[in-house]
């Protein structure tokens, strides 16, 4: 039998994402618009006829309701009838949302219910968590105290009378004080012809340079003659070294076929939203044979965590995430996708990632 199901952690309270489940406006903003049918209690119509891997609306009838933890419907798609169960846990985060949905009339090829799957995987976790955060912050409490906030900034009006001639004594006694450290400063400051004095009262060794420059002609030969020993010291001294260069060059090179490249992977961001983004990684196999294991590791931004991976094994330590999977094929490629909640409105992407100890690149 073939069923299609996913989960996602969010960080929101159990009686939050129960009211984005069962309330029709906020179902139409995450996943899809809801009518109520005319005459029938507890059934929709859901208008799904143009979403990837539905081929028309779908009529939803409610079996079983335990508020905020289960939610049960029975689902007609044009004669192809299934039975559809979310079910809300809390957790010390937040809660856990798993939605799970099994065709008991009728059935969906691979390709529909491939499509039908990433739909409902990018509802959970990029279209459900932004509407949650939205409904968060439309309950933030605003107001600074029982007088509330004000758009008017205070003003400090002018002072006049004997304060305002306090003032003007004040500042014309800084400025006095201004005046005089500034004045001891240029009288304490060197005189302008010290500098030029120095240069020339400090060439003391110049007198030994004229008997330099006397003893150049009697000495002139006497370098020529030292010249001629190094030039043949330096061919003497330059063979064992090309002799000792080129003898391990050649054996070096035989030791083995030369290490394979090694993977390479790119980051982006695959979509943003409030409060959080969903975060991709590729990981390319560029060598000619397998690669067994491969280890990503992802630098998240602080106040970040993780509420889903898709693609990968994961474990995290702090705001190391560690990312891991199966063999890749020669010239393969993966795909990792995972879900980032911030605390702050405006989601912070990853400080840094690496394939095998190599940077990826995107960034």
């Amino acid at each position: 039998m073939i069923e299609i199901g996913a989960h996602v952690d969010l960080s929101h309270p159990s009686d939050r994402v129960w009211l984005a489940l069962t309330d029709r406006e906020l179902l139409g903003r995450w996943f899809a618009e809801a009518d109520m049918v005319e005459g029938v209690p507890d059934r929709l119509r859901l208008h799904t006829a143009d979403l990837p891997g539905f081929d028309a609306d779908v009529e939803v009838e409610v079996t079983e309701r335990q508020v905020p933890e289960l939610l049960a419907l029975r689902c007609d798609e044009a004669g192809r009838l299934t039975e559809l169960t979310c079910t809300v846990t809390a957790t010390r985060e937040g809660s856990r949302l798993a939605v799970r949905e099994v065709p008991t009339h009728g059935a969906w090829s691979d390709e529909q219910r491939d499509a039908r799957d990433q739909q409902l995987r990018q509802a959970l976790t990029v279209r459900l968590p932004a509407i949650l955060d939205w409904l968060a912050f439309q309950q933030v409490d605003l107001r600074r105290g029982e007088a509330g906030m004000t758009t008017e900034l205070p003003v400090i009006a002018a002072a006049t009378g004997p304060a305002r001639r306090r003032r003007r004594t004040v500042v014309v006694g800084l400025v006095g004080v201004l005046l005089a450290a500034g004045a001891i400063t240029w009288l304490t400051l060197p005189d302008e012809s010290n500098p030029v004095t120095a240069p020339t009262s400090s060439p003391t060794p110049t007198p030994p340079q004229p008997s330099v420059v006397a003893a150049t002609p009697t000495t002139q030969p006497r370098a020529t003659a030292s010249a001629r020993p190094s030039r043949t010291a330096t061919p003497t001294s330059a063979r064992p070294t090309r002799t000792a260069s080129a003898k391990p060059s050649p054996t070096s090179t035989p030791t083995g076929p030369p290490p394979p490249p090694p993977l390479v992977a790119r980051y982006d961001t695959a979509s943003s939203r409030l409060f959080g983004y969903t975060g991709e990684v590729v990981v390319d196999n560029p060598g000619p044979a397998p690669v067994e294991q491969w280890v990503v590791v992802v630098t998240l931004a602080e106040g970040s965590s993780v509420d889903d991976v898709d693609g990968a094994d994961s474990s995290r330590d702090g705001q190391v995430l560690t990312l891991t999977g199966a063999a890749l094929p020669a010239g393969g490629s993966r795909t990792i996708r995972f879900d980032v909640r911030d605390s702050r409105p405006k989601a912070r992407e990853p400080e840094g990632c690496t394939v095998g100890g190599n940077p990826c690149a995107g960034f």
